[in-house]
């Protein structure tokens, strides 16, 4: 078979490169032979010899590192790359644990993920580990068993938080033999997400406690920041690393990928780039041509159903047939017999969400092309590290989008390469996250002051709230549930924002699909068009209070597009920093209020605007956090000078910088929001878009200096004239990118950054 360094000029034209540079920098990591370990005296006997059946005759380093920790007591995080044998680490003590009589709860973020481990648990044909999956897809006689005979539970936080937790005592007999606890994929847990399971795991801590067992944690993370820290704010315990990878690594050349300029216009006439999937498609079906095994990692289901179709018409028949796509809601024999193909050879190509990211035993592949950047430079490296066989060289292609962010990377190598992956970002203390958890964790037994330490410094000051607003009542043994709802009701752990609104096709009374309420009145408002797997439906009715939207069949010959409006408030400012030139950085808690006011209609073809529909739709309210900053009115008066339009330049600044902010704060730009204005002062603030925040807006002020000068090479490099979705125009703006500025942007960041500030105050 072919391997993929050889394919690099047949695949990727030289005669385009010269009127395009689709290639913008190719980096070669070296190999690595890896460092040999022994299995510790320890280890189960019967275990080390399964695993030799299956080939694995010894460990790593750092397998043994982690192992041997754990066995000790320690807490521990393994944070090292792909494949590199996370779960071996943890199944060495866990084994022994299980077979001296104690019991282990592992914790992935998805139902896959956990039964994929169920796959390897049941194939070591262990006597005595008696493994079982316990989530909403198990039925209700099995989940009995698994309560009173299960000693390796497989489960997910939403199962632990709604299930388990509240039924600690029908798990008396488990919990009070639990020896280790453990978390995989811990890097994903991150933002509001993260900051739930943070406090799902100091309940489990606590309910723990209770019934008199005190677990060792030991979580698994791909290389990750700081993954000490991150990992004691996880789980509010201290924590030890194990972060020398001691597996073996093929070498690799990872290359930056930008689609060149399209023939076509867009809004205001920008130029439009190639699609990141249409390229990805293009270099799929070359490799599968050479023989080459390439997964292909895309953002949306859609997207990796409409690159596995693109790539299969341009192949011949006896080719495309080797071209599948693999995303969430197969069922599960259909995902088995799908890896089983891609690891046997008899699939080429597989068009795949990050499904195939976390954790599932799909390794040994020769090129892999990331289509988008995949929102973190950790999951950049957990998705390359699936290519590489034995001694071969492997190919990774991350293919760019037109964002700004993707395109500021392909042209700025050095931001990828020879960095430290990120710190996941989380807030545990988040008032909005820790009510909830204080509210569940009063139900499953009455909080007191000797939890205060375990919940954060803001406990008391949330019980006293929660009492005000009887949810909670006060009593000399502390502090109790007063109703008979379920508790673990009142938190959201995916932020979603609230019950979804279901989508009804009225042809048919079918449901479309879900989608969340706060999404849905920028989505399926009455007369917007909706898409749904090819086809084009429009919203005759939304109904806010019975969460439903229904819609009909059609086909119009125009798009909408939701305009709104956005008023935000500071209510008090936490932080701020002054720079030399008088520009004044802020932190602080703000409230945002927006409202749909109408939509547009614009030609398919064209993009022309054919008409503006007004809406009367209900305000949401938002209570966040924010970082934002105010240009001192002399700066103001050198641009009026120079002709600058304030309000086109700061909200050019205000797209590009939002764009940017995903680079340093582990979240994607769908979790931010942004406002700009210049009446009175020109600011620019850009805001958590989860109640009460997540911590990306505080992550901006920290690294401000880095963010914004980032955003305005981001700019400043963007090879169009006027602005385009590469740099300055957002597909998520609420005024229709109107009005923006490119020079005007780049000469308003120059004043707010001026020269080194002057220290915080």
């Amino acid at each position: 078979m072919r391997r993929p360094e050889p394919v690099l000029p047949h695949v990727w034209r030289d005669d385009t490169r010269t009127r395009h540079p689709q290639v913008t920098h190719v980096e070669h990591v070296a190999r690595h032979d890896g460092v040999s370990g022994r299995w510790p005296e320890w280890a189960p006997a019967l275990l080390v010899e399964r695993l030799g059946d299956r080939g694995i005759t010894g460990p790593w380093s750092h397998q043994v590192t982690a192992a041997d920790l754990a066995r000790s007591g320690r807490d521990v995080i393994i944070a090292t790359g792909t494949a590199s044998g996370k779960s071996l680490a943890f199944l060495m003590p866990a084994v022994e644990a299980v077979d001296a009589g104690g019991t282990v709860l592992y914790l992935s973020p998805t139902k896959a993920l956990s039964r994929d481990q169920l796959r390897t648990l049941t194939d070591l044909r262990l006597p005595g580990l008696r493994a079982a999956v316990y989530d909403g897809d198990t039925p209700p006689g099995e989940r009995t068993w698994v309560r009173e005979h299960g000693n390796y539970v497989l489960t997910n936080p939403d199962m632990l938080h709604h299930g388990m937790l509240p039924r600690h005592e029908a798990w008396r007999r488990f919990l009070k033999r639990l020896r280790y606890v453990i978390v995989d994929e811990a890097h994903l847990y991150r933002g509001v997400f993260g900051s739930h399971v943070a406090q799902i795991l100091r309940r489990l801590r606590r309910v723990c406690a209770r019934h008199r067992a005190e677990p060792v944690f030991v979580l698994a993370s791909a290389t990750s920041g700081s993954p000490r820290e991150s990992a004691g704010r996880l789980t509010g315990l201290p924590v030890t690393a194990v972060t020398e990878d001691g597996s073996p690594r093929p070498g690799m050349s990872v290359a930056l990928v930008e689609p060149e300029f399209t023939d076509l216009t867009g809004e205001h006439g920008a130029p439009v780039r190639r699609t990141a999937p249409s390229q990805a498609a293009e270099m799929l079906a070359d490799l599968v041509r050479e023989g080459v095994r390439t997964l292909v990692f895309v953002r949306s289901r859609q997207g990796a159903e409409l690159v596995a179709l693109a790539a299969q018409r341009q192949l011949e028949p006896d080719l495309a047939r080797r071209v599948a796509a693999y995303r969430g809601g197969y069922l599960p024999a259909e995902r088995r017999r799908l890896e089983e193909a891609l690891r046997t050879g008899e699939i080429l190509g597989l068009a795949s969400t990050n499904a195939l990211e976390l954790g599932v035993d799909i390794t040994g592949l020769d090129a892999v092309i990331i289509a988008g950047w995949p929102g973190t430079r950790a999951s950049l490296w957990q998705q390359a590290g699936r290519a590489g066989r034995g001694d071969d060289a492997a190919l990774a292609v991350f293919v760019a989008r037109d964002d700004p962010l993707d395109t500021y990377l392909v042209h700025h190598p050095e931001a990828i390469f020879g960095q430290t992956v990120e710190t996941a970002v989380l807030d545990p203390e988040n008032p909005h996250i820790l009510g909830p958890h204080l509210c569940a964790a009063a139900q499953e037994f009455p909080v007191t002051e000797e939890d205060f330490a375990l919940f954060g410094p803001g406990t008391r000051e949330r019980l006293d709230e929660l009492v005000h607003r009887k949810f909670l009542r006060k009593r000399p043994r502390g502090w109790f549930w007063t109703s008979n709802e379920r508790a673990s009701d009142l938190a959201d752990i995916r932020g979603s924002g609230g019950s979804p609104v279901q989508i009804v096709d009225i042809s048919t009374g079918g449901l479309l699909g879900e989608i969340d309420e706060a999404a849905a009145h920028g989505t399926v408002h009455p007369g917007a068009v909706y898409l749904h797997q090819g086809d084009t439906y429009l919203v005759e009715d939304l109904d806010l209070d019975e969460g439903v939207a229904l819609v009909g069949p059609a086909e119009p010959a125009y798009s909408t597009w939701a305009r709104d409006t956005t008023d935000i408030t500071v209510r008090s400012v936490l932080r701020e920093e002054e720079w030399d030139g008088g520009a004044v950085l802020r932190f602080g808690e703000v409230e945002v209020v927006r409202r749909v006011v109408g939509y547009l209609k614009r030609d398919v073809r064209t993009g022309a605007v054919l008409g503006e529909q007004s809406l009367d739709l209900p305000e949401r309210t938002l209570r966040t956090r924010a970082v934002w900053w105010t240009l001192p009115p002399e700066a103001e008066e050198r641009l009026r000078k120079e002709d600058v339009g304030l309000l086109g330049a700061a909200h050019a600044a205000e797209h590009a910088a939002i764009g940017i902010l995903p680079l340093l704060a582990t979240c994607d730009r769908w979790d931010i929001g942004g406002v700009s204005t210049a009446t009175g002062r020109v600011e620019v603030f850009v805001y958590d878009g989860h109640e009460g925040g997540a911590g990306f807006a505080e992550r901006g002020y920290s690294a401000a200096r880095e963010w914004l000068t980032a955003t305005r090479q981001a700019i400043a490099d963007c090879a169009c004239e006027e602005g385009c979705p590469s740099c300055i125009q957002s597909p998520k703006c609420g005024n229709g990118n109107e009005p923006l500025s490119k020079a005007g942007a780049l000469r308003m960041l120059d004043e707010v950054l001026g020269a080194a500030g002057r220290g915080a105050r």
